[in-house]
C-alpha cells in the first residue's frame, strides 16, 4: 500500500473508531470538510503539521500518532523510553515514591498490556502468600494472572464479577488504542476457560459496597481489597502515556490488620 493511501485508510479508521463524522472532525481540526474528504480518499497529501493536528483532534495515543506520521511519510515525533533510563529518572523516582507510600498495602506499576514493571513489597507479599515465590526475572502479566484458571482464580471468591468488569475494561482499551497487542491480549483473555460464559451473565447491581472488591481466600485467611488506578498527566513519552499505577486498599479492618501484620 502506498504511503498516501496508508495514511488515508488509517485516518478514516481512527475517525470511525472515535465515532466522529467528517464534518465534526473537520471542525475540531479547523479545516474544511472537503479537504478532510480528500485526505481520507488519498487525493491530497497531508503536511506534517496536518497529521499532528488531526491526530490531536482524534485523541490518538502517542504510539499510534507516530504510526500515522510514518504512514504519511514523516519521521515519528514521540519517543519510547525505558522506565529505568536516566531520562525518566525523575518520573521513575516519583513512581517508586508512590509505591513506597502505599506500603504496607500492595501497589504495582504496569504498562497498557498489564505487564508488570514495578511492584512494592506489599504486592510481593500478597502474591507470594497466594501463589508462592516468583523467580526474580519472571515476566508477569497481571491480566493473565487474574483471568487464567490456574493462578489467582482459585483464590478469588468473586472471580466471575471481577473478571467481567476487567475484561470489559480491556475491550475498551482495545477499542481506544487500536493496537494489535491490545487486541491480542483481549483475544487471549477471552480464550481462557469460563470467561465467555461469565461475560454473558448480567452484572450485579445494588450491592452494599460502593466499589467492587477483590475477595481473596486461602485457608482461613480472607482478604477484601479494592483498587485505584493512576496515570501520568500530560505525558510526552510513549512509555509514560501507557503507564498505570494500581494501588490496592483494604475494604475492612481485618484485611488491613493482616497486611500490616505481614509487613511487621
Amino acid at each position: 500500500m502506498e504511503k498516501g493511501q496508508g495514511f488515508a485508510a488509517e485516518l478514516r479508521a481512527w475517525r470511525q473508531r472515535r465515532g466522529r463524522s467528517q464534518l465534526d472532525l473537520a471542525g475540531r481540526a479547523n479545516i474544511s470538510q472537503r479537504h478532510l474528504s480528500f485526505l481520507e480518499l488519498g487525493r491530497a497529501a497531508p503536511s506534517r503539521d496536518m497529521v499532528v493536528r488531526l491526530a490531536t483532534a482524534l485523541d490518538v495515543p502517542l504510539r499510534q500518532h507516530n504510526a500515522l506520521l510514518l504512514a504519511a511519510g514523516f519521521a515519528p515525533v514521540w519517543r519510547e523510553t525505558d522506565l529505568a533510563a536516566p531520562e525518566l529518572a525523575q518520573v521513575n523516582d516519583a513512581v517508586g515514591h508512590m509505591l513506597a507510600q502505599q506500603e504496607p498495602f500492595p501497589g504495582v506499576a504496569v504498562d497498557r498490556q498489564w505487564n508488570l514493571l514495578k511492584a512494592n513489597a506489599g504486592a510481593v507479599r500478597l502474591v507470594e502468600y497466594l501463589v508462592g515465590s516468583l523467580a526474580p526475572d519472571a515476566k508477569v502479566n497481571l491480566a493473565d494472572a487474574l483471568v487464567a484458571p490456574d493462578v489467582l482464580r482459585p483464590f478469588l471468591v468473586n472471580w466471575a464479577d471481577v473478571v467481567r468488569y476487567f475484561v470489559r475494561s480491556v475491550e475498551a482499551d482495545a477499542a481506544a488504542d487500536g493496537r494489535p497487542e491490545t487486541t491480542a491480549l483481549l483475544a487471549r483473555l477471552l480464550s481462557y476457560d469460563g470467561v465467555r460464559p461469565v461475560l454473558q451473565e448480567p452484572a450485579s447491581y445494588g450491592a452494599a459496597s460502593p466499589v467492587l472488591p477483590m475477595h481473596f481466600c486461602k485457608g482461613d485467611v480472607s482478604l477484601k481489597l479494592f483498587t485505584t488506578i493512576a496515570t501520568l498527566g500530560i505525558p510526552r513519552d510513549i512509555t509514560l502515556e501507557e503507564l498505570r499505577i494500581e494501588c490496592f486498599f483494604p475494604m475492612d479492618a481485618a484485611t488491613a490488620d493482616i497486611l500490616r501484620g505481614w509487613a511487621a
